[in-house]
């Protein structure tokens, strides 16, 4: 069961991220300060979910929770950047959009660049821990995944609506077949070692 706060004294907003492994699309964070009464029996993990349960939760989160916000960094970005980079500006981005200002951040896994004026701590499987991170990474996810089915319907044929930009094998021989688009990460391997961009 989901621990409900990690402490009491002062607001804390749970982070996390979705996107991370993917060949295309941006990387996208999410933070959310949950009443420390919020409970939902479906809340866990996103990738502990499927989507028809994500999709359940993503309104009540953003309907419950006393803040939350989202925000991403773009492909050309990670490449600047490099994906963990990018990662932690995404989750700052989400952090300065915040309506209420946390005094404590919950950050999935064990990296983060401290946020000003912020304490943070980092839980290595926290979204599977305590339950602000869990809803950090049911609206990174839902979030992406409306994302990258409307960014589908531009390149249909990288099925990114069924993979979301990860290197399934659908991707990967669409890759082959029809090189990069400009929203794909240069950067990654299994994409720059195609040279030019041919859609």
């Amino acid at each position: 069961m989901l621990r409900q706060y990690y402490q009491t004294l002062v607001p804390e907003a749970g982070c996390d991220e979705a996107g991370r492994g993917c060949l295309a699309g941006p990387v996208v964070a999410a933070a959310v300060v949950l009443p420390h009464t919020f409970y939902h029996p479906l809340l866990n993990d996103s990738k502990q979910l499927n989507p028809q349960q994500r999709q359940e939760l993503a309104p009540i989160i953003k309907k419950e929770a006393l803040a939350w916000a989202v925000a991403s960094c773009s492909p050309a970005e990670i490449d600047q950047h490099n994906i963990l980079q990018a990662s932690l500006l995404a989750m700052h981005r989400a952090v300065a959009q915040l309506q209420l200002t946390p005094r404590l951040l919950l950050i999935d896994g064990n990296r983060f660049r401290p946020y000003p004026c912020i304490e943070h701590v980092c839980i290595v499987k926290g979204d599977s821990l305590y339950a602000s991170i869990a809803a950090a990474s049911v609206l990174a996810k839902t979030h992406r995944d409306a994302l990258m089915e409307a960014l589908s319907e531009e390149h249909p044929q990288y099925g990114w609506a069924r993979n979301m930009g990860y290197p399934t094998p659908e991707h990967k021989k669409a890759l082959l077949e029809w090189g990069p688009t400009p929203l794909h990460r240069k950067s990654f391997k299994g994409v720059k070692e195609y040279k030019s961009e041919k859609v």
